[in-house]
């Protein structure tokens, strides 16, 4: 009786401690059944706003839905390596630029190896690697077996920088995995801003600042862009349409004025039309070269409104070597400027930042120096004075959201290559409400036919299964909330199979009761029987279960973790539930003479 005490109390404290875990479930879905009931918008507004931090709370604490469940976004992302071997090479000729396109239309076709590609071009072109990587004296074998590790490197260093923006961005339980050789899966349950998601994945963060050129030297700039193009493309880079013969004569003579818009002071603006056209122009090596040197154009990020109406963006001619780079940076913040009206995102330099950002900005007083970010100029400031402090500030940013996406990339890292999404499905939140009643209906069938099913065959023996098996099912469920872990479509299979699992464990044990009370024996000693002979088996089958479920959890991916999780908790749960619990319930009900040998049948 003393060890049944004992057994008792854990029982009882066990499912005080499932309720208190799924307690925040059970309040996050009354906060939003509350919210959905309030039709007028200020009244929910007023609840939402009385009750903010108790609705957050709950939130944060419930149980978390997959992204077939709650809906979200799956994306399959490549790191393009091609591009980090182009910025390893040191010499850029016509012929290396023939192997890397080469290269390029063959890495399109699939997911293969791209230094393996690389090799092989260079090897069928009887070319040696030295003459555009690394050292001259180092041997292909060398320079391959380095470019391998750069390439490994910088998948394994993309993966952990997107692990690192989605965590700090706030999402439960994401999936994030290598596949192939340059692909990463991710999977983003909740989300639903998902132009944010795509700029917060794609964006490489690679922070500059840069000096500005003077206005005279990018109007010389253009003098020579617009004159090349009017002489090589016939006035074809216009993206303007006239029917007027005087004005195809002005276009073909100022193709690029035709796209930009220059202002007395010697400012120069991209309409919103042209953005696109200008931004690959200025990127071709021919318009380059027209460039001064060590030069490059770049537009700003943040648009500028006409008296139209119409959008321009701010043109740039900068210095093309950075002053100093975002590695200097170890901490960023979103905020909002002096007025309370600006977002900015204010940042702070490492020791070794902030000596060449004193050395820098005294030496350009009365200068601009432009803060770049992937190729886009946020602010370009006039240094006043010399800054010891290593700060800086970046502002130009439209909304908050986009400052703390800032703050995320920067406090991540820049990527190590640029990565496109090359695959993109998003799962509506009503799908996710349709395959949550779907899955909770066939839960909850499952679990009525068995109830029944043991009621019937096992009389008052199959009520202690059926308490055992309602614990069985809260045990899981407030295991997952309690680590945070997400509920899944596969995971509501997992618990179905469960309860099927935990049945067979029953019937084991009342099998071997009523083994024994045929053999003639009393009810407490049948019943102790019976458990102590089906203990073996049962266990047995349980831990080859767990097993299964461990090698589906480890070398699985996506659904099948998901089903793998819930089984392994399940099976666990199951094991407590069927030699504890159900033991627990028939000593009680022997006791108090509730249970009889015919209740057994």
């Amino acid at each position: 009786m003393k060890n049944n005490r004992f057994k008792t109390i854990l029982i009882v404290a066990l499912t005080a401690l499932a309720i208190w875990s799924l307690w925040p479930t059970y309040k996050d879905y009354s906060y939003s059944k509350q919210l959905s009931q309030l039709t007028a918008s200020e009244d929910s507004l007023s609840f939402a706003r009385d009750n903010r931090e108790a609705i957050e709370t709950a939130a944060e604490k419930s149980l978390k839905l997959g992204l077939d469940l709650e809906g979200g976004m799956y994306l399959v992302l490549e790191v393009d390596l091609i591009d980090l071997i182009e910025e390893r090479a040191w010499n850029k000729d016509d012929t290396f630029r023939e192997i890397i396109a080469e290269v390029k239309k063959r890495a399109e076709q699939g997911n293969q190896q791209v230094i393996e590609m690389l090799v092989a071009e260079f090897k069928q072109r009887n070319i040696k690697m030295s003459r555009y990587f690394y050292e001259v004296r180092d041997s292909d074998e060398e320079i391959i077996g380095k470019l391998r590790k750069e390439a490994e490197d910088a998948v394994v260093r993309a993966k952990e920088i997107i692990r690192n923006r989605v965590d700090q961005y706030g999402v439960a339980e994401p999936v994030i995995q290598s596949q192939g050789a340059r692909r990463i899966i991710v999977a983003l349950p909740g989300v639903s801003d998902e132009e944010r998601v795509r700029k917060l994945l794609k964006g490489t963060a690679k922070l500059e600042f840069k000096l500005v050129r003077d206005n005279e030297s990018m109007l010389e700039a253009f003098e020579r862009i617009n004159k090349y193009l009017a002489k090589n493309e016939n006035g074809n880079a216009s993206l303007g349409e006239s029917d007027n013969e005087s004005d195809q004569v002005a276009k073909v003579s100022n193709p690029l004025y035709e796209n930009i818009v220059l202002m007395q002071n010697g400012r120069a603006y991209a309409p919103e039309y042209s953005r696109e056209y200008l931004t690959g122009l200025f990127q071709r090596e021919d318009i380059q070269k027209l460039l001064p040197k060590d030069s490059e154009i770049r537009l700003s990020a943040r648009s500028i409104e006409g008296r139209d109406g119409e959008t321009f963006y701010d043109l740039f001619l900068l210095k093309k070597t950075p002053e100093l780079t975002g590695g200097v940076i170890t901490e960023a913040k979103a905020t909002f400027g002096a007025s309370a009206l600006q977002p900015e995102v204010t940042m702070r330099m490492n020791s070794d930042g902030t000596a060449k950002w004193a050395r820098i900005t005294g030496a350009n007083i009365g200068r601009q120096i432009a803060i770049v970010l992937d190729g886009a100029v946020y602010s370009a400031p006039v240094v006043e004075s010399k800054i010891p402090g290593g700060s800086s500030v970046i502002n130009g940013i439209d909304s908050i959201e986009e400052a703390q996406d800032l703050e995320i990339v920067l406090k991540a890292g820049a990527l190590p290559a640029p990565v496109r999404i090359i695959e993109e499905r998003t799962v509506g939140p009503s799908l996710g409400a349709d395959y949550i009643r779907s899955g909770l209906l066939s839960a909850g069938w499952g679990l009525s036919i068995v109830a029944v099913f043991m009621i019937v065959y096992y009389r008052k023996a199959g009520v202690s299964a059926d308490i055992a098996l309602v614990l069985n099912v809260l045990f899981v469920l407030s295991v997952l909330a309690g680590f945070s872990a997400a509920l899944t479509l596969p995971g509501i299979a997992g618990i179905v199979l469960t309860i099927g699992m935990a049945v067979d464990a029953n019937v084991l044990i009342f099998e071997r009761i009523r083994e024994e009370i045929a053999a003639g024996k009393n009810l407490r000693l049948a019943v102790d029987t019976g458990y102590s002979k089906a203990f073996s088996a049962i266990v047995d089958s349980q831990i080859t279960t767990l097993g299964a479920g461990f090698l589906l959890y480890i070398y699985g991916i996506g659904p099948i973790q998901g089903f793998a999780l819930t089984l392994m908790i399940g099976t666990a749960a199951s094991l407590f539930t069927a030699l504890v619990i159900t033991k627990v319930i028939f000593d009680l009900l022997i006791e108090s003479n509730v249970m009889t040998v015919k209740s057994f049948g």
